[in-house]
């Protein structure tokens, strides 16, 4: 769910500019999971740029607020939600802890690093939401620990179809600042992509487990 017209094409604008995403119709990337995709994205590459790392800090405090009112704590999603989580936390002004993708196989073996209490409110941060399945399961641990989850927000997400409905059986209310269709509508119009590429990325997100 994008909130924000003006914001979503704002944070497309900076993501292509910092080239966090990399649009390659013709030569395409191959994700872990075998799927072939004409996108990559790494918003962890926005980190490295003050006025984009500013611009999303600001709007991801503004949209939790909106939506959520105050939290009692800010949580990141290993790996690339512990950064821009804790850069959120730091704005508003409240306590950050993140979840990591396993219990750590040494020490504690903790899952939580950080400290939540029970029945403490939280918003789980993420950079990037595709199937949703890693950022539910960090959803998951927090309800474990009985930790009062208001709902997550993200820089991006792609929009499948298997991810709006993994967040609607979680019954998790996901806000994000950008979409993958704002983003390629973008590219079109900056000129990163031909108006062909443009055909064959749009057809890509509609079914790309069988996509070539």
């Amino acid at each position: 769910m994008v909130i924000d017209q003006n914001t979503a094409t704002k944070i497309a604008e900076y993501l292509l500019q910092a080239k966090a995403i990399k649009l390659q119709p013709k030569n395409p990337f191959t994700w872990a999971s075998g799927w072939k995709s004409p996108i990559y994205c790494d918003n962890r590459i926005t980190l490295s740029y003050p006025k984009i790392r500013t611009y999303i800090r600001q709007e991801f405090s503004k949209k939790i607020i909106e939506k959520f009112g105050t939290p009692d704590v800010i949580v990141g999603v290993a790996t690339g939600g512990i950064a821009q989580g804790a850069l959120v936390a730091e704005e508003l002004g409240l306590p950050f802890a993140y979840v990591r993708a396993e219990a750590k196989g040494h020490g504690l073996g903790n899952l939580i690093e950080g400290k939540i209490e029970r029945g403490q409110r939280v918003v789980v941060i993420e950079d990037l939401i595709s199937t949703g399945g890693s950022s539910l399961k960090a959803v998951n641990a927090l309800r474990e620990i009985d930790a009062q989850v208001l709902g997550m927000v993200s820089i991006f997400t792609y929009g499948f179809k298997v991810a709006k409905e993994n967040f609607k059986k979680a019954d998790c209310k996901l806000v994000t600042l950008s979409d993958y269709d704002t983003l390629v509508r973008q590219a079109l119009d900056a000129g990163y992509i031909s108006q062909d590429d443009f055909d064959t990325i749009k057809n890509w997100r509609d079914s790309p487990d069988t996509w070539k």
